[in-house]
């Protein structure tokens, strides 16, 4: 399920990396030699080697993420396949997962073809489309999940992001029919009745401000239909963004069934809170805090928190969601909801997860490679450090602090939530295969 390298041929050379902290234990020599890690340790020694100097920086697996909007087709004035992998790349990303909603929806074999050679084409980092459950996003009837999953592009995670599978039937149908193929049905859980003109979190700040409340039952009452269905039908079930504390309690209790049931956490939930909507560094009712689902109390961040160190959410993955300047740039009413984060996910989860004590370096290699790449079924991603696997990597300086400005990210957008904020750490080279994308924080 791999995509492949820039024009879809590979070409790698050798390169030994020098002192990195494999999984920031202690320092080590990786030998990386066509395509795959050849050496670790003492026997990683080449006279012949372009010598990268990892010392002091953390070697990760390559991240894997299983939720990015790339926008096309469709959308190109958002965000390209092209523009949208090189982001991943610079944020230390070897595949991602291409959401559902692109115009025309990723709902047909020719769709998701289509998307997957754009990936190759790049070459910056493999890209896996994700099939829509339904067609055309309508939640009338099945899209050819079949077709897709049997495609070039060998589909195995589908989703309707955006809009909710509300039918239950046809969700239940949906969970049935991907069992034939080992697929999973990604959720985005909003009961489409509870959340009519929603704005942001339903609570004391939307109270203040006057804007029409999200509230949290309104995900939570659809992760708990999910899971019983997933059940009964003895199928594979993945709730995206999880954002409230309410949603981590039912996926505790899903999970303590033995249920196959996994979820996600986006960086922004992890770190902001709906308090921003009223008071931030740049204003009150700034639309780059708006987003879908909205940001919630500090309450929800620590659980989510809580939850992903425990292991009831399975994984990170950004929701990185493009807009251009005119569809953010608005009243609040009318902004579009999103922000863009792949170029910033592993310094948000550094510091929200890794500072903080909650997960060590390990952890969270786990969390954004070994678990989201397994979820999605994605060969020779989320693989160990080690002689013989597929060098898909990440050196990472955890010890350097920067101020996000976005007019230096490669996306084509500038929505991030964290502009002028100081973030620690930095992504300074990742490896597609044994070929460098990113060297010394520059696109290769």
């Amino acid at each position: 399920m791999s995509g492949g390298a820039k024009g879809g041929t590979e070409v790698s050379g050798e390169y030994l990396i020098k002192g990195a902290r494999l999984l920031g234990g202690e320092p080590a020599d990786l030998l990386v030699r066509d395509g795959v890690i050849a050496a670790v340790g003492p026997e990683a020694a080449s006279a012949t080697a372009q010598v990268v100097d990892a010392d002091g920086l953390i070697a990760l697996p390559g991240l894997v993420d299983l939720h990015t909007h790339l926008r096309e087709p469709g959308r190109e004035d958002a965000e390209t396949v092209e523009s949208g992998t090189a982001a991943a790349a610079l944020g230390g990303f070897t595949a991602v997962h291409a959401m559902a909603n692109t115009s025309p929806v990723a709902d047909t074999a020719g769709v998701v073809e289509q998307v997957w050679r754009l990936g190759r084409e790049a070459g910056h980092c493999d890209v896996q489309p994700v099939g829509a459950v339904t067609a055309g996003l309508q939640g009338e009837r099945l899209a050819e999940l079949g077709a897709m999953a049997d495609s070039a592009a060998r589909v195995r995670v589908f989703s309707d992001d955006g809009k909710c599978v509300s039918d239950a039937m046809l969700m239940r149908r949906a969970l049935e029919y991907v069992k034939a193929f080992d697929g999973v049905i990604a959720q985005h859980a909003q009961e489409p009745r509870l959340t009519e003109g929603a704005q942001m979190n339903e609570g004391e700040v939307s109270g203040r401000l006057g804007l029409v409340g999200w509230p949290a039952v309104a995900e939570e009452a659809i992760i708990a239909r999910d899971c019983l269905l997933a059940a009964h039908v003895g199928s594979r079930l993945h709730v995206c963004h999880v954002s409230t504390a309410g949603s981590v309690e039912i996926l505790r209790w899903a999970k303590s069934k033995g249920w196959n049931v996994t979820a996600e956490v986006t960086p922004h939930h992890l770190l902001l809170t709906d308090e921003l909507v009223e008071h931030s560094p740049v204003g009150a009712y700034n639309p780059i805090y708006k987003v879908n689902p909205p940001l919630r109390t500090r309450e929800d961040v620590e659980a989510l928190r809580q939850a992903l160190a425990d292991g009831t959410i399975d994984c990170v993955a950004t929701d990185h969601a493009p807009h251009p300047v005119e569809d953010k740039e608005t009243e609040w009413d009318a902004a579009a909801m999103g922000m863009i984060g792949l170029e910033t996910a592993l310094s948000v989860v550094q510091r929200a997860m890794v500072d903080t004590g909650l997960l060590d370096w390990a952890g969270v290699a786990d969390r954004m490679s070994f678990r989201p790449a397994r979820i999605g079924r994605l060969d020779g991603h989320g693989r160990p450090l080690r002689p013989g696997e597929p060098a898909n990597l990440t050196l990472y300086d955890p010890s350097v602090s920067r101020l996000v400005e976005p007019s230096g990210f490669a996306s084509r957008s500038r929505n991030t939530p964290y502009i002028g904020m100081a973030l620690p750490g930095r992504v300074v080279a990742t490896f597609l295969r044994g070929r460098p994308t990113v060297l010394e924080g520059k696109l290769q």
